[in-house]
């Protein structure tokens, strides 16, 4: 949704799920078309695919291809350079280092940047990083500003840390310098985006960005399949809702993302926030 200049955009993570043929996707859609298909529904997605690789040429001009000019992709920089390690424990003596993780960089931004005016934002989304990994908290800030002020121009970009305490006006204060957004995550173990704007004021760069992540442990003992809602998170959204319209009233455009593990099934509840907004701008 829209009003002015001002853009409430709200999609998915991820577009091709197999879960989503009948309660989404037609039966008889090739996979090939689901984003083709899923791009008249909604009017951006975050790709998940980039944090595992470096996204092939062809790939991302199938992408470009298939969406219309007013749609927008964002994608998650890869693992190599936000994880770093090669089992589940990131490696803190290359993550964000600049000759281990620069090559991989520009190949990432070199690919997508084919997606042209169709590119919505770019995120570090960073795993929970543990005193094991950085004893001192400080030397991973020192490296983030640092791989900050070496990224180019003329792309946007966001930040997600997985770890509250980290959280601060500090940290809010270093991403606004450099109009990088701070990615707030609906995560089992993070602050809600109303608890964090308590604290500090979330809103470091000309759009914020929102993730509804949920938690896996939660929901994976429930369904490990995603072709419908089974999670009630009605409370949650009605907060987001009105965290969202709060921010558009101040003309902060707004990128909002569900996974499937936030309560089951990502497209039945980004349609159901978005009625929630529309219901807050109907009481105003």
């Amino acid at each position: 949704m829209a009003g002015s200049n001002t853009q409430i955009r709200i999609g998915t993570s991820s577009f091709s799920s197999k879960d989503w043929v009948g309660p989404f996707y037609p039966e008889d859609l090739k996979p090939s078309d689901f984003l083709k298909y899923y791009s008249q529904q909604f009017d951006t997605v975050e790709i998940d695919a980039t944090y595992y690789r470096v996204p092939a040429k062809k790939t991302v001009e199938s992408w470009a291809y298939s969406i219309p000019g007013d749609f927008l992709v964002s994608a998650k920089f890869p693992r190599a350079i936000v994880h770093a390690g090669q089992k589940a424990t990131p490696d803190g003596d290359k993550l964000l280092v600049p000759d281990v993780t620069y090559p991989v960089r520009d190949a990432f931004l070199e690919a997508v940047s084919r997606l042209d005016k169709n590119l919505g934002s770019l995120i570090l989304q960073f795993p929970y990083l543990s005193q094991k990994v950085f004893a001192d908290k400080q030397v991973f800030f020192e490296r983030l500003e640092r791989f900050l002020d070496d990224l180019p121009d003329g792309f946007s970009y966001g930040v997600e840390i997985r770890n509250r305490h980290w959280l601060t006006s500090a940290y809010a204060e270093m991403l606004r310098a450099r109009q990088v957004a701070l990615v707030m995550a609906d995560q089992a173990w993070m602050p809600h985006g109303d608890e964090l704007a308590e604290k500090l004021d979330p809103v470091t760069s000309d759009h914020t960005y929102i993730r509804l992540i949920g938690d896996r442990r939660e929901i994976e003992a429930i369904t490990k399949t995603w072709e419908k809602e089974v999670l009630d998170r009605d409370d949650r959204l009605r907060r987001w809702a009105g965290m969202i319209a709060r921010m558009f009233r101040r003309q902060v455009d707004a990128l909002v993302y569900v996974n499937n593990h936030y309560a089951g099934h990502a497209p039945a509840t980004a349609r159901r926030l978005n009625d929630m907004i529309r219901a807050e701008f109907s009481r105003s």
